[in-house]
């Protein structure tokens, strides 16, 4: 017993000092091996992969996990070119980007992960009340918006609500919801996360035409409109062409 509780006390005392190390930056990036790690995920467990450009702060999510039931890390990368490879490959159910400015744009971070991974939810933890950040991330696909300093309970929440597809924001960025969602209807474009292009073609969707067509009207070649239509279906989440017809219509697109 005495063993279970000196064990303990020092598992506590590490994870204690692993966030003091943290907030007050004495590890630096040179400290530690900024490389993959990866563990195969049981069947019935919600997969995690943990990305995020500082190696200490994913070990300590990493740690915070691991003792949650039913939900599996399967991996940390860090936010260069390699991750979306990663992600991509072990395909896990949500991907937690820690963001730390001054990190790459979120768009850029984003926009690759849910194209090429769209079952996969997207779920930030920023250590910046950014609100121009928190509306680039949503409308890049994320799937919800947590500050740094959220209670470990309401993350693990957060990670079950998007797995099942919710959307999630915290008190600190909920109010920016509503001031988002108050203004008035014609203050904004429909789908603000798609290009003008990604919504013209999408019009031409709603409107009946297929991909030749689309493509003769627009000017372009049939490839180059099928990779629009490709991140069309990443962007708003879409199964088939017969889908985004109908969210192009009922958002008022088409003729």
């Amino acid at each position: 017993m005495f063993i279970a509780y000196a064990v303990l006390h020092v598992l506590f005392w590490y994870c204690d000092r692993l966030s003091i190390e943290l907030c007050s930056g004495v590890w630096g990036r040179n400290n530690v091996l900024d490389q993959v790690a990866e563990k195969p995920a049981r069947a019935d467990s919600v997969t995690v992969l943990i990305a995020g450009d500082r190696p200490v702060y994913r070990s300590s999510l990493r740690i915070l996990l691991d003792g949650v039931d039913a939900l599996e890390v399967v991996g940390d990368v860090g936010t260069g070119p390699d991750a979306v490879a990663t992600i991509h490959r072990l395909r896990p159910d949500v991907v937690l980007l820690h963001v730390n400015p001054p990190s790459a744009p979120l768009v850029d971070v984003i926009t690759p992960i849910v194209e090429r991974c769209p079952g996969t939810a997207v779920l930030i933890v920023s250590i910046a009340d950014d609100r121009e950040a928190f509306l680039a991330a949503m409308r890049a696909g994320a799937r919800g918006y947590l500050s740094q300093g959220a209670p470990s309970q309401d993350l693990v929440l957060a990670i079950r609500i998007v797995q099942s597809g919710g959307l999630v924001f915290d008190s600190s960025t909920s109010g920016w919801v509503t001031d988002h969602l108050a203004q008035p209807a014609g203050a904004a474009k429909p789908f603000p996360e798609l290009t003008d292009r990604e919504l013209e073609v999408l019009e031409l969707v709603a409107d009946g035409l297929g991909t030749a067509a689309i493509a003769k009207q627009l000017g372009l070649s049939i490839k180059t409109v099928r990779n629009y239509l490709s991140r069309i279906f990443a962007k708003l989440h879409l199964v088939d062409r017969a889908e985004a017809a109908v969210r192009a219509r009922q958002a008022g697109l088409g003729h």
